[in-house]
């Protein structure tokens, strides 16, 4: 029930948060599964949180394990889909966690389940491919094996920032990976090298590679044109939107600036924050207002800010000076 709520307000949130999405492929937001979402991973759980919404069919993530030490913190993230893998630097004796979680993953393809998988493991913000790792081929032949019909897409993810509120982002799908496009070969070893070298060679197409201090590239593959007639028209709501939004986006900020160790993580916590936060700012304003006024247009009030925030992120800069 909470993965469903989260998904409906998420829906709304990411075309604020985000100014344009574009997606080459938007047919194939549809597929069913069984379906693995073999991505690289630029931008923290904000991946997740933007495939999940968008996909119509649930989908299940796999998560750095350590943020699961906790009973709550594990009751919630099984809630929102979400799956541990652990990694030696969170402990060599959580290792063997990684088989509960692999046999999840295959039970959930067995129900025509859709899972992503972060290919490169790791989270940096950047525009590069990183190697990848084994995790993906190992899940994709074990189901095979198993003789579960399962299909893998590559999914190319392109932030035009990691730190501005109203981005553009680019999810570029490549070509179903099958069983049949697999040689079988006698040697595991051999049959993940293949698997890795094709899901590589579609990777490298759909992840945007562009140098983080090379600006002009950055611009060319990333802005969208606004035109001048467009932010003329939108300019005094672009500016009630910053006013009336300002102040959960400044918490959201704050927190996300205070409590980050790691600050890859920023994007995607401003975000969670926001999702978190924002329906019930808009609920109190709503009912100040509504005691403050009587009238009820007071009501309108969340729909005025969801339209006004909108027309702020149209108009504002794209990318950082």
């Amino acid at each position: 029930m909470f993965y469903h709520y989260l998904k409906i307000i998420a829906r709304v949130a990411i075309r604020i948060y985000f100014r344009k999405i574009t997606i080459n492929k938007p047919e194939l937001l549809r597929e069913k599964g069984p379906l693995l979402l073999a991505c690289n991973h630029p931008n923290s759980f904000l991946d997740s949180i933007l495939l999940n919404t968008l996909m119509e069919q649930p989908v299940w993530s796999l998560a750095r394990g350590d943020v699961f030490k906790k009973a709550f913190y594990r009751k919630g993230l099984t809630a929102l889909k979400i799956l541990p893998v652990y990694r030696t630097s969170e402990g060599v004796e959580n290792l063997s966690e990684n088989y509960k979680t692999f046999d999840a993953c295959l039970e959930l393809f067995k129900r025509k389940g859709i899972i992503t998988i972060y290919s490169e493991g790791k989270c940096i913000n950047e525009w590069h491919l990183r190697p990848l790792k084994k995790g993906t081929a190992r899940l994709a032949l074990k189901a095979w094996e198993d003789q579960i019909p399962l299909r893998v897409l590559p999914v190319g993810l392109n932030y035009s920032s990691f730190r501005l509120f109203g981005k553009n982002i680019f999810i570029n799908f490549g070509e179903i990976i099958r069983k049949e496009s697999i040689s079988r070969h006698e040697a595991d070893g051999q049959r993940h090298i293949e698997f890795n070298n094709q899901l590589r060679g579609q990777l490298e197409q759909l992840v945007y590679e562009i140098p983080e201090t090379d600006k002009v590239q950055l611009q060319e593959k990333l802005a969208v044109p606004v035109p001048v007639a467009r932010k003329r028209l939108l300019f005094i709501p672009a500016m009630t939107g910053w006013l009336i939004n300002i102040i959960p986006f400044w918490f959201a900020k704050r927190t996300a600036i205070n409590k980050l160790k790691e600050p890859g993580h920023y994007d995607a916590v401003v975000m969670g924050i926001l999702l978190l936060i924002y329906p019930v700012y808009l609920l109190l304003l709503t009912a100040v207002l509504l005691l403050l006024t009587r009238n009820n247009w007071s009501l309108t009030l969340p729909l005025v800010a969801l339209l006004t925030a909108w027309a702020y992120v149209q108009v504002k800069p794209q990318f950082e000076n």
